[in-house]
């Protein structure tokens, strides 16, 4: 048996820059992996796939991404036996926090590494876009501009360990809704400015590119979920350096200096019951290549 963890992502910047013939849309966005995964177990069986999600609400079959990378790997490296799959559940769902592409991600990875395949993390990342926009950043991780439907990749200096205040709120939200919903005032709104985020990743020390946070798809998914625009309230309220929706939502982070402050935002977020309790916490940025 082997074991792969599959960690969960931010946005630090999001924009959407328009929209293919094909439905996808392209993007320019600066991700970052954070301080909470998702734990796969992977084992070789005779044939076939099998997955035990742990308890958790997600699809045991072929509709669960996992599935579908493992059927991907298999077919694409002509294994001849299969795989048997528990998950151990952290990361919340359908959070814009990528659980689902990064449990894709962690089983190319585990199937890779169970049958000895020997495919690059660039192969991997050709089968992963196949499966989700977001399963190629997953493969690595990091701090990372992605750009294209989120598929072409570069790779940025680490950030330091900043300490973040997470919290999803109760109420979710459809991806599919808020991106057409985008595409109705996508010509009346103000975009973020990625650029002026990297170039202060690039030569300002500390948090000075904090100030350049920016999720356009908050302009959608705040009216539909107004407890994103409350807990961005509490934590900055409770003295954060800077707060902002990752991915379409609903889930809201903060940067804190340090883990005290974001325990107190943490813990006024659940007092008024804006998120439960299992799905806001206290995390850190992390570099899980390093």
């Amino acid at each position: 048996m082997i074991t792969e963890r599959a960690y969960a992502k931010i946005n630090l910047c999001l924009d959407v820059t328009g929209r293919r013939p094909n439905g996808y849309h392209d993007v320019r966005m600066i991700m970052q992996t954070v301080d909470i995964f998702d734990t796969l177990s992977l084992e070789k069986t005779e044939s076939g796939i099998t997955i035990d999600v742990g308890g958790s609400p997600l699809p045991a079959d072929g509709d669960n991404l996992i599935v579908k990378a493992a059927k991907k790997l298999i077919d694409k490296c002509g294994i001849q036996g299969g795989v048997s799959i528990s998950l151990e559940k952290h990361i919340p769902i359908a959070a814009g926090m990528a659980g689902g592409s990064s449990d894709a991600a962690a089983t190319l990875r585990g199937v890779n590494r169970l049958y000895e395949c020997g495919l690059t993390n660039d192969e991997l990342r050709e089968i992963g876009v196949t499966i989700g926009a977001d399963v190629p950043y997953c493969i690595e991780g990091g701090t990372v501009l992605a750009e294209g439907i989120g598929e072409e990749l570069t790779f940025l200096d680490p950030l330091p360990e900043y300490i973040l205040a997470v919290s999803k709120p109760r109420a979710g939200v459809s991806t599919g809704n808020i991106y057409t919903s985008l595409d109705e005032i996508f010509d009346t709104i103000a975009h973020p400015d990625v650029d002026k985020m990297l170039e202060a990743m690039r030569t300002c020390p500390g948090t000075s590119f904090l100030k350049y946070l920016g999720n356009v798809l908050e302009y959608v998914t705040e009216p539909q979920c107004p407890e994103v625009e409350k807990i961005k309230d509490v934590f900055n309220n409770a003295g954060s350096l800077g707060t902002l929706m990752t991915g379409s939502g609903p889930t809201v982070y903060a940067f804190f200096e340090d883990s005290v402050k974001a325990s107190l935002a943490v813990s006024e977020v659940r007092r008024l019951g804006y998120a439960s309790e299992e799905e806001s916490f206290i995390t850190k940025l992390i570099n899980p290549n390093s």
